[in-house]
């Protein structure tokens, strides 16, 4: 399909934003006139849009006529502030905030996972009456293409992963506070600690501090949350750990997967090499977070514990993805599911 459309990008200013503008100038939605908006810190900074240079306008009440499509890519307050007026102009809503989540009638989708298990198992495909779509968490999307696929080789009796998580997960401030405390501990000065309320920097934490302005343990609880929406009772059930890191992108993963009965190495590298894994099977370019950043999917790499053994009932993974790009890949994919349901053409 090649029809033109009008699309807002709501929080233009932030790093998903940026990151979304970028992967929709590259996506079947390159032809679309793009306007993009954010709140009144960003307002008439100027972003490139494929060739074309435009600038932040203000959110206003008649912002979203004529809108196509809306993707909210800045905070949850801000989402929740301005998604019902996108809705009441006819627009498409795409939240990558979160902050839908919860609203009646809105669904948590990943269509490469539908794809992979079935849109009707899924059980969240969209329809007419669908509101809005939130864009299932990229920690919940890995975890859920990986699982899908090593359920392929056996039966199995557990899954356990600790996620390590990016400053990125959380905007600029993060990112600009995990330089700070690294620039100010090197130089032997206080850190500032306004976001998170803990050092963050050369360090890895389980819990941020108690006037922490982000919650650790709410990550947590949104990535077991889409991974069991996701799954639909199709995938085993995950023990999860979510441990924040001192690095500025991408997620690492360490999985721990143990099946009823033993299973061959090669076999389990063979229903990895699929569609979005790459299975990366020596040193070299072996999976990590700056190594992820740009790729469009998942390296992983699989090990028993005794490397000797022919087989075994339990195999570990190492994985890594770039959160943001996985996370603007999937809100395309969001759209594209909108888009089967809008008439041809832009809104009248």
């Amino acid at each position: 399909m090649t029809n033109s459309y009008r699309i807002a990008i709501v929080g233009a200013a932030s790093i998903r934003g940026k990151q979304l503008n970028e992967a929709l100038s590259e996506s079947s939605f390159a032809a679309s006139e793009f306007l993009l908006m954010d709140d009144q810190q960003a307002l008439g900074q100027l972003e490139a849009v494929g060739d074309e240079i435009t600038f932040i306008q203000p959110i206003a009440a008649d912002s979203f006529e004529r809108i196509d499509f809306t993707f909210f890519s800045s905070t949850a307050e801000l989402t929740r502030r301005h998604w019902q007026a996108a809705l009441r102009a006819g627009s498409s809503i795409v939240d990558l905030s979160g902050g839908l989540e919860g609203e009646a009638g809105v669904l948590v989708c990943a269509p490469w996972i539908q794809e992979a298990i079935g849109e009707a198992a899924a059980g969240n495909a969209p329809n007419l009456h669908t509101p809005a779509l939130v864009s299932a968490h990229p920690a919940a999307l890995v975890l859920a293409l990986l699982v899908e696929r090593l359920q392929r080789v056996g039966a199995i009796r557990q899954v356990s992963a600790t996620v390590l998580e990016p400053a990125s997960e959380y905007g600029r401030a993060a990112l600009d506070e995990l330089h700070q405390q690294t620039v100010t501990l090197l130089s032997f000065q206080s850190i500032p600690t306004g976001l998170y309320d803990a050092q963050v920097a050369f360090n890895t934490v389980a819990a941020f501090g108690e006037s922490a302005k982000v919650n650790l343990a709410d990550s947590e609880a949104r990535i077991r949350r889409h991974y069991a929406l996701l799954s639909a009772g199709r995938l085993p059930q995950l023990s999860l750990q979510l441990i924040h890191v001192p690095v500025f992108h991408g997620h690492t993963f360490s999985i721990a997967v143990e099946y009823d009965r033993p299973v061959a190495l090669d076999l389990v590298e063979g229903i990895l090499s699929a569609l979005h894994l790459e299975v990366i099977l020596g040193d070299v370019d072996a999976p990590a977070n700056l190594n992820s950043i740009g790729d469009h999917g998942v390296a992983v790499r699989v090990r028993f514990d005794d490397e000797s053994a022919a087989l075994s009932r339990r195999v570990w993974l190492w994985a890594s993805a770039d959160n943001l790009e996985l996370s603007a890949l999937n809100a395309i994919e969001c759209a594209q599911e909108l888009r089967r349901l809008r008439p041809q053409g832009k809104v009248q």
